[in-house]
């Protein structure tokens, strides 16, 4: 990641702000290394407490003050498991931005990495064209570590908010249009350690769970009535996904207990008395 910035091609100044999440891998010690030796483009920034796991903004609020500090005009985002692979990209993108200022933002094709093949081909419907936010919502569209956008429009935060690059691109398409080079400038990454992975994810019910509650907040945010519709079926997908696993949860308990009673010959009313400890006390708390 940290080599696709420095191998940056460009004639104009440009930095990389890189955040260090008081990681536990030894990225800081990699990170003081470019620092030192490319000190006009590495700005570090370290922290001693994980900033993301408090779902508070603080991350959020971080890293706009450091971006404000450079009075840079653009934003180009890479998340650190992503690389920039085309030593021309923030050129190029700049070049466009700077050629049609009605466009808030830019972005481009990616190559994808991942254990399951089937990923490779999640970009192939991309185009050189202009994108709007309804084709956004309605296909994994914008692959983030592509992505240039103006630095001079007000961004909503909100903790509600897990996946913040559709956020942030839905409310850009408001601001302008967003094109897209069917270029291959970048890598996308797709692993198992990763937020974006489902598969076979322990935790996948509970980001189904945020990302409900997130697009049912966007749902009364945007003014586009289309857009706020599209939101909301989102938010009724991932709660009818959320409403399915744990019917199925309650299922297999309800049945586990059930076998387990008959094997202790318990009476009806101790059945139903280990039924509301174990299932419908537990689920009502939930609720």
């Amino acid at each position: 990641c940290l080599d696709g910035f420095i191998m940056q091609q460009t004639n104009f100044r440009f930095v990389a702000i890189v955040h260090d999440d008081a990681s536990t891998d030894h990225s800081a010690e990699i990170i003081r290394e470019y620092a030192v030796k490319y000190p006009d483009i590495i700005r570090p920034i370290y922290e001693t407490e994980n900033q993301w796991s408090k779902s508070d903004g603080s991350l959020c609020k971080i890293m706009n003050e450091a971006i404000e500090a450079t009075g840079a005009p653009y934003i180009a985002m890479c998340e650190g498991d992503d690389y920039w692979t085309d030593p021309l990209k923030l050129q190029k993108q700049v070049d466009f931005l700077e050629e049609h200022s009605d466009y808030s933002m830019c972005f481009s094709n990616v190559e994808v990495k991942s254990h399951n093949p089937h990923d490779s081909r999640m970009y192939e419907h991309l185009q050189s064209k202009e994108y709007s936010a309804i084709e956004i919502l309605e296909r994994w569209t914008i692959p983030t570590c592509s992505v240039m956008f103006r630095n001079k429009y007000k961004i909503a935060q909100h903790n509600n908010i897990i996946a913040g690059d559709i956020f942030l691109f839905l409310q850009l398409a408001e601001y302008g249009k967003i094109f897209c080079k069917n270029e291959k400038m970048a890598c996308y990454r797709r692993h198992e350690g990763g937020v974006s992975w489902i598969h076979d994810n322990p935790n996948a019910l509970h980001l189904y769970k945020r990302l409900s509650r997130q697009y049912e907040y966007m749902c009364h945010f945007f003014k586009d009535g289309a857009v706020s519709e599209e939101c909301r079926k989102v938010a009724i997908n991932n709660c009818k996904y959320v409403i399915y696993a744990e019917a199925s949860s309650l299922k297999s308990r309800t049945e586990c207990i059930f076998r387990d009673c008959r094997l202790e010959n318990l009476s009806i009313m101790n059945t139903l008395s280990v039924l509301y400890t174990y299932v419908l006390k537990p689920l009502f708390h939930l609720r």
